[in-house]
């Protein structure tokens, strides 16, 4: 007598790319305003499936605010941590921030967490404990780098590395809140120098 155990059907489906749309799919219409038949059909899944593979609405309207946390949101401080110069971190940083805000491929322009994810806090458990953590999150790598130069000698020992990381994290949100209105990549990029010599301003 066999006692073999039911064995699931395997995946069929690629869960990072169906993440992917379900983030867009959220992004295009809003939390409330995006359907569980939005979400398959982006998704190219069944309702079964989705429920199988993420849980329900919330769950993963919650997992595609990690994946864009953990991987497209990290794009611009991957830049930064790589650059040669504290200067060209900055102008790296700045420009990373423009073109995905800008010029990505099938999805709206700006920023998930800035157009789509601050509209739920307080109204989606686990949106508010999400943002902050990112924010700060972002806000300590951005600072790290400064208090890098500092000790290098390239910074003062004066340079205020925390209130200059906010500044710059600023700065993103406000080219990302002026792409989402629809503007190009080369206005935003104008003033780029400026925009660094602010940011070293001792």
């Amino acid at each position: 007598m066999n006692d073999t155990k039911k064995m699931g059907r395997p995946r069929t489906f690629d869960e990072q790319e169906a993440l992917l749309a379900a983030m867009n799919a959220f992004w295009a219409k809003g939390y409330d305003g995006t359907s569980m038949k939005d979400l398959t059909s982006a998704m190219g899944i069944s309702g079964p499936s989705l429920y199988s593979a993420f849980g329900d609405k919330r769950e993963l309207y919650l997992k595609t605010i990690d994946r864009y946390a953990d991987v497209d949101g990290c794009a611009p401080i991957v830049e930064y941590e790589s650059a040669d110069t504290i200067e060209e971190a900055i102008r790296r940083f700045l420009t990373v921030v423009v073109t995905h805000s800008t010029q990505q491929e099938g999805a709206p322009r700006g920023c998930f967490l800035a157009s789509c994810v601050a509209m739920t806090v307080g109204e989606v458990d686990g949106v508010a404990e999400r943002m902050e953590k990112a924010i700060r999150d972002t806000d300590a790598r951005l600072a790290k780098r400064f208090d890098e130069e500092k000790a290098k000698g390239n910074l003062s020992e004066n340079f205020p590395s925390e209130a200059r990381a906010r500044l710059l994290h600023d700065m993103r949100q406000g080219l990302v809140h002026r792409s989402r209105a629809g503007w190009s990549a080369e206005p935003l990029l104008e003033d780029l120098d400026d925009r660094v010599r602010m940011v070293l301003m001792d």
